[in-house]
């Protein structure tokens, strides 16, 4: 008899933002940002606990507002400037575990993605089911130019290209090229205690429209993807 599926969503949000101080919690369109993955992972129907990971109090009493409280906190040496993902994932896996929780699929959401859909997460939890656990899947979009167009900038403003001569190449005749879209990936808890130095090898891709897909490190990022929110909703 299989054991039955069990998910569960963390969502990573650390106090600590730099370029954009608060950004998990910034006002974004009337809401705190984080509202809007906390009420998309619940919308989506998939999880069986939504989990903030945060070392904030602020935080935690916002999302406890917002009707997520946190179970536990994050510890303090998790949640510098240098911290990769997959310890911050692996903590709370490893303390659900000590709880007596166990989990199949393991959803990193992260706080400051807006614009994704429940029908995505349901999408890449299929993927997930369809390779058996076998690989992580990662939320990715297509650049909008081919990447072998890309020039570096020097000081004095001169362009120098990365792969000399492609202008040559049609942009038909160039393989379409992937990022990561800055918004989901799903684990198998044994993938996720397996690369505490992170990895970005082995994964499936979920692909995502650009609309879906701003990684908001800026705030002109920001701005941009306010305006793809409310010219979506309709505000």
């Amino acid at each position: 008899m299989n054991d039955p599926v069990r998910r569960l969503a963390i969502i990573p949000a650390r106090g600590g933002s730099k370029r954009i101080p608060r950004k998990n919690i910034r006002p974004f369109c009337g809401r705190p940002m984080i509202a809007h993955i906390l009420d998309t992972a619940q919308a989506s129907g998939l999880f069986d606990v939504i989990h903030v990971s945060t070392e904030d109090q602020e935080i935690a009493d916002i999302v406890l507002q917002l009707g997520y409280p946190v179970r536990f906190m994050r510890p303090a040496h998790l949640a510098d400037d240098f911290i990769g993902t997959m310890p911050v994932l692996n903590h709370v896996v490893e303390t659900f575990r000590k709880q007596g929780e166990m989990f199949t699929q393991i959803f990193s959401l992260l706080a400051c993605a807006p614009l994704i859909e429940p029908g995505d997460l349901v999408g890449g939890s299929r993927l997930f089911e369809s390779l058996a656990g076998r690989h992580p899947v990662l939320a990715v979009a297509p650049y909008p130019a081919p990447v072998e167009w890309a020039f570096d900038r020097q000081t004095n403003g001169m362009l120098v290209p990365r792969t000399p001569g492609a202008f040559a190449m049609r942009s038909q005749d160039l393989q379409t090229a992937y990022y990561d879209a800055g918004t989901f990936a799903i684990f198998s808890s044994s993938f996720i205690t397996d690369h505490q130095d992170g990895t970005d090898v082995g994964f499936v891709g979920y692909p995502l429209s650009r609309d879906r897909a701003v990684d908001i490190d800026t705030i002109e990022d920001w701005e941009f993807t306010e305006r793809l929110y409310l010219a979506r909703t309709g505000r």
